[in-house]
């Protein structure tokens, strides 16, 4: 596989990455030590997961699937893997965190006692990229890039990143890292897909400009790049299935990524896929990892059937004509997700 730096930090990761959300959830310990074990084999060097795992975030399982993604590492040479993982940011948001009793922020004490509790849990002294997984603008951001920075210092985290950030949050992180002469963002981790081309319109340029590299998450859009959901289907176990039973802000969620516009469009890029002789999912995937600004995309499973797919797209470039025909559908049908 194909590999990029984070950022401009001397991490060189491959361009697919296996995310871990599903894990002790929709995937239980077994399948998704699979999962692992067959990523490493393809070449994946590089592996994302969060203290708020598996979601949705269920104070029952929190931290179950760093557990799991510490016995796994325990079979392998450390020094092989590139390990990411997260601190929840705020719970006073859309979202309630699993962890510390859903209390969490991003000030100097839930980091701390994030990070600590994610090293135990992975069974390591030290992970290569620490993210915000969601942003607090209502902590100072002296204090975050403070903290962050010490877990540099103290060789607990090599690099830093976050997590569904804005272009103010990102700019404004950056500009707090150079006043105040601590670690500046390497990497941001948001939502990009086919179905959801919202980072093109800003956000791509302050990586450009300010060499920060997009690590983005959901190139299927939730599974719905997969055709899956087309034709009013809702697979038995399926995330959005499980999120409409749910109810809530799941089912606010699934509403987005899984409504009439963005079925309109997935049924075009399934066309697409089928005259460029490849499945959706593995169109999917290609076109994510092929654009400057993005180092590695993150790609997730629930079960071993599903990595053929994934796999096909690590070597894969698509042509001027399957880019060209893809953009016609971003024209006619503009922000699918809303």
């Amino acid at each position: 596989m194909k590999t990029r730096r984070l950022g401009t930090s001397a991490i060189a990761v491959t361009d697919i990455c296996m995310g871990t959300m599903t894990f002790g959830a929709q995937a239980d310990e077994k399948m998704s030590l699979r999962i692992l074990d067959q990523s490493f084999d393809a070449g994946i060097n590089f592996y994302d997961t969060a203290e708020n795992y598996p979601v949705p975030p269920d104070p029952k399982w929190a931290g179950r699937t760093e557990e799991i993604v510490g016995k796994w590492l325990a079979t392998k040479d450390r020094d092989a893997i590139i390990l990411a993982t997260k601190v929840c940011g705020p719970s006073h948001g859309w979202l309630t965190a699993s962890q510390r009793a859903g209390m969490t922020a991003l000030d100097r004490h839930n980091i701390t006692r994030a990070v600590e509790a994610s090293l135990k849990r992975l069974g390591t002294d030290y992970v290569d990229l620490y993210q915000t997984h969601w942003p607090d603008h209502g902590t100072a951001f002296d204090e975050t890039m403070e903290a962050l920075d010490d877990l540099i210092c103290a060789g607990k985290v090599r690099i830093i990143g976050c997590s569904n950030e804005t272009s103010w949050g990102l700019m404004k992180s950056l500009e707090t890292s150079r006043r105040r002469g601590v670690a500046e963002y390497q990497t941001i981790q948001n939502n990009f897909s086919m179905n959801n081309r919202r980072f093109e319109d800003e956000l791509a340029q302050v990586c450009r400009e300010e060499g920060v590299s997009l690590i983005p998450y959901s190139p299927l859009a939730g599974g719905v790049l997969s055709g899956k959901y087309n034709d009013g289907a809702r697979p038995e176990g399926a995330r959005f299935s499980r999120y409409l039973e749910i109810g809530g802000r799941q089912a606010a969620m699934t509403k987005r990524f899984a409504g009439e516009k963005a079925l309109a469009s997935t049924e075009r890029f399934m066309a697409i896929a089928a005259e460029a002789e490849m499945s959706p999912v593995t169109l999917a995937i290609a076109w994510s990892k092929q654009h400057d600004f993005v180092a590695s995309t993150i790609v997730g499973a629930t079960h071993e059937n599903q990595l053929p797919e994934i796999f096909a797209a690590s070597d894969l470039e698509l042509d001027k004509a399957t880019m060209k025909a893809i953009k016609g559908v971003s024209r006619d049908i503009r922000y699918p997700m809303g």
